[in-house]
């Protein structure tokens, strides 16, 4: 016989949930999203003893009432025996926050197992949490001190989940008062009379109580001939009073003084220098991109030369046709070999905002954006997708779920993809190195800059248009700071870099090819005058609209084109159309520099060239994510096409102004 446990992992956001749910997969996840949603779904596998642990990393949320997309598919996971036991992952620095999910959890009537995450930080504030008695107010439940961050209590966690799994332990509900007891013993004994099949009635009452539109929508049927009085105030105060009594009986010494959290916050989110010291940071992140990012980039760029070289000499030696010799050495490895060199940066820059991260700063930067954000009609929340675009803006996109209000998700859909993804960083580096040499970080950090302030301004002229007001206020979980975990740190970062890899064996290959093939062909066939290729005449008829920009060159305008297959491939572009087959070595990189003066491209022209790459129509990933997530084509074309404009625009106006002023 088979012994399996299916056990899903529920917790707050930032209560270390997904570090633990990593100490015991690693790096070996399945990732997918949930049938017809966009919400991620991680699963991975543990052992204990001949036991199969199935994981699932359910959706961080703070309730199971189903406002959120992620509220929603936590409870169904649940309530449609997707798990057989919910590991409860508990916050111990933040104990009163996150009791108040582990009682509506434990009210589904599903076994629960609670990891007391943190201990290491009770320790420290020489607090201390009475772990007898604290199953005993919870119904008998294992409660479990674990680190995921030292991975210690791992075994006896997954000890108690095969126990709990095994026994035949009483369901536990908070008791309330005589009052809404009445009540939820009345609504129950309709439940059971009408639907006899139905599973845990009272967990069904108490929801019909807070006014559950999904479970009042299920039972409509008792509901016709008697109203039922909204109780869910009065529901969530008791849980609460509950709460609070619980923790005067389970947390001692607790501090008085403030915890170091909050004497940090006093400056991190402090309302005049809060965003200074956060454009400060990503100064210093962006600073250390290039900085040593450039320093290892030399490594690679000699290896890549090396290689390029090795294959030239090779093909040369076997006597290879010049068609493919040319395709190889032209097309493959200098476009995939030009995106490559730049590995070493973005290795920097994703571990510089996954540190960020996991530090518990990035939670900031939403509050301390909050009053931009209001004037512009969204809450500080809807910068936190925003944040996550500088990374990739497919996952950006897809985070957009966690706002409750349509109108503000589909605003932030569109403003998201302004955000400098790691896959512009590249364009930034090529360009603010060959033209703004000594100033090339303050250029491409100036880059970033743009994109949050332009998005910013085109939510405040949309919100002048549509002239409705933001109403939400911003409740967002400060989570404490905390030392980053290695192993957290080291998922993420091999994961962006694995990401980064598969496109450049994969799109920028393709591209490559595509991009080779269109400027050695023409009509008559294969051409060695690149101004007759179907490039040249394809790059002809966009370079007039984007004359006005300073891009009106037909190079610039292909490379512009093939981006939209992966912004990366406007710089593996660059190197195809000028034929800079060693452009690892300084000589190509030289050699791309005279080229370009020598078309008339200088430095403010790279500049606007940058700016419209920063802004222009994000990459096919993405614009399938918005669709997916809208469920609108018209939408998505919207966006494209504003998207577009914008850019031009904006390019524009830097290229003319640019013009006058140097």
């Amino acid at each position: 016989m088979k012994k399996e446990i299916k056990v899903g992992f529920l917790g707050n956001p930032n209560c270390g949930k997904t570090t633990l749910f990593n100490a015991f997969t690693g790096a070996k996840l399945k990732v997918a999203n949930w049938p017809g949603v966009t919400v991620e779904k991680k699963e991975g596998e543990a052992k204990y003893k001949d036991w199969t642990i199935k994981l699932i990393d359910l959706p961080g949320i703070y309730s199971l009432s189903s406002y959120s997309i992620e509220e929603k598919v936590s409870r169904n996971c649940i309530l449609n025996d997707e798990v057989d036991v919910i590991i409860n992952v508990v916050d111990a620095a933040a104990l009163e926050r996150n009791l108040y999910l582990t009682l509506q959890l434990l009210e589904l009537g599903k076994p629960v197992v609670m990891a007391l995450n943190m201990m290491d930080i009770i320790e420290e504030r020489g607090m201390e949490i009475d772990l007898h008695r604290m199953p005993e107010v919870l119904g008998n439940i294992p409660v479990v001190p674990v680190s995921a961050r030292k991975r210690t209590g791992l075994d006896v966690l997954l000890h108690a989940v095969v126990h709990h799994y095994q026994e035949e332990s009483e369901e536990y509900s908070l008791k309330y008062s005589q009052e809404i007891e009445n009540e939820i013993s009345k609504i129950k004994s309709k439940l059971v009379k009408f639907h006899e099949d139905i599973v845990n009635p009272r967990w069904h009452a108490i929801k019909l109580l807070e006014g559950d539109e999904e479970v009042k929508e299920k039972y409509a049927d008792i509901l016709k001939n008697d109203s039922i009085i909204d109780y869910e105030k009065k529901i969530i105060n008791e849980k609460y009073n509950y709460i609070e009594d619980m923790i005067q009986e389970v947390l001692f010494n607790k501090e008085s003084k403030s915890a170091f959290t909050d004497k940090v916050d006093e400056v991190l989110t402090h309302k005049i220098w809060g965003i200074p010291i956060f454009l400060g940071i990503m100064g210093i992140v962006f600073f250390l991109t290039f900085f040593i990012g450039d320093l290892l980039k030399g490594r690679v760029e000699i290896l890549i030369g090396w290689f390029s070289d090795f294959i030239n000499n090779y093909l040369i030696s076997i006597g290879a046709a010049n068609w493919l010799k040319s395709m190889i050495v032209d097309g493959i490895i200098a476009g995939v070999g030009g995106i490559l060199t730049f590995l070493p940066n973005i290795f920097i820059l994703f571990l510089a905002l996954a540190l960020l991260e996991d530090s518990g700063y990035m939670a900031r930067v939403a509050y301390i954006m909050d009053g931009i954000m209001g004037k512009a009609g969204l809450s500080g929340k809807a910068f936190l997708p925003m944040v996550l675009g500088f990374g990739c803006s497919v996952p950006a996109v897809m985070a957009t779920r966690s706002l409750e209000n349509e109108r503000d998700r589909k605003k932030t859909i569109l403003l998201t993809p302004f955000m400098s993804c790691s896959a512009k960083l590249p364009i930034y580096i090529l360009f603010a190195n060959m033209f703004f040499k000594e100033h090339a970080m303050l250029v491409a950090f100036s880059l970033y800059v743009w994109g949050v302030v332009i998005a910013v301004i085109l939510a405040l002229i949309i919100g002048k248009v549509d002239k409705i007001k933001n109403s939400n206020t911003l409740l967002i979980e400060l989570p404490e700071y905390k030392q980053p975990n290695v192993r957290t740190i080291g998922i993420y970062v091999w994961n962006k870099i694995e990401d980064y890899l598969t496109k450049a064996g994969t799109t920028i290959f393709i591209a490559s090819i595509i991009m080779w093939f269109i400027l050695n062909f023409n009509m008559n066939g294969m051409t060695e005058d690149v101004t007759s290729s179907f490039g040249a005449m394809l790059g002809k008829g966009f370079g007039v609209i984007l004359a006005p920009a300073g891009l009106g060159m037909w190079q610039v305008a292909v490379a512009l084109i093939a981006g939209l297959s992966a912004k990366e491939v406007v710089v593996s572009s660059f190197y195809v159309l000028f034929g800079i087959g060693s452009v690892s070595e300084a000589a190509g990189y030289s050699q791309l520099i005279l080229d370009l003066n020598q078309i008339g491209f200088g430095a403010v022209n790279a500049y606007s060239l940058m700016i419209f790459s920063l802004l222009y129509t994000p990459c096919i990933a993405t614009i399938a994510t918005i669709k997916k997530e809208s469920n609108s084509l018209r939408y998505t074309v919207g966006v494209v096409l504003l998207q577009l404009f914008v850019a031009w625009l904006i390019s524009v106006i830097f290229y003319q102004t640019g013009r006058i002023l140097f």
